[in-house]
C-alpha cells in the first residue's frame, strides 16, 4: 500500500469524515458550507487512493477467479472514475458539494468492504 502522505488522513481520520458526509441531508435546508464539503471531498479522494492502489496490489495474491477478486476489481474500476474526477470549484452550490462529498464517502466505504474481503481470501484456513 502507498504510504500516506502528511496531507492524506488516515483510516481513524476518515471515518468520522464519512460519517459526517452520509449523515447530510441533500434535499434539506441545513447543507454543509462549500468550503467544508470540499475539504471532505478532497481528503476523501485522497485517502481512496491510498486504498485503491493497496487494494489493487492485494488483488494480485489471491486467485484471478475468486469473488473477492472479482469484487475488489469492480469496485476498484468505479474507484478509478471517482477518485481521480475534477475537484469541484468552490463557486459549486452547496448540494453539489455535498454530493460529491457523500459520493466519495460512499466509494471509501466500497473500498474498505473489498479491502476486507480479499484480506479475507489472503488469510491461512486452518484446518
Amino acid at each position: 500500500m502507498a504510504a500516506l502522505s502528511a496531507e492524506t488522513p488516515d483510516k481513524v481520520e476518515v471515518l468520522p469524515l464519512i460519517e459526517k458526509a452520509l449523515s447530510w441531508d441533500l434535499g434539506g435546508a441545513d447543507l454543509p458550507a462549500v468550503g467544508a464539503a470540499l475539504d471532505i471531498a478532497r481528503q476523501l479522494a485522497a485517502y481512496g487512493r491510498v486504498v485503491a492502489e493497496g487494494l489493487h496490489v492485494q488483488c494480485r495474491s489471491i486467485p484471478a477467479d475468486s469473488d473477492a477478486r472479482l469484487g475488489a476489481r469492480a469496485t476498484l474500476g468505479e474507484a478509478n472514475a471517482r477518485l481521480y474526477l475534477k475537484p469541484l470549484a468552490a463557486t459549486t452550490t452547496p448540494r453539489y458539494a455535498a454530493a460529491r462529498a457523500q459520493n466519495l464517502a460512499r466509494m471509501v466505504q466500497a473500498l474498505n468492504r473489498a479491502t476486507a474481503r480479499v484480506g479475507e481470501e489472503q488469510a491461512p484456513t486452518t484446518p
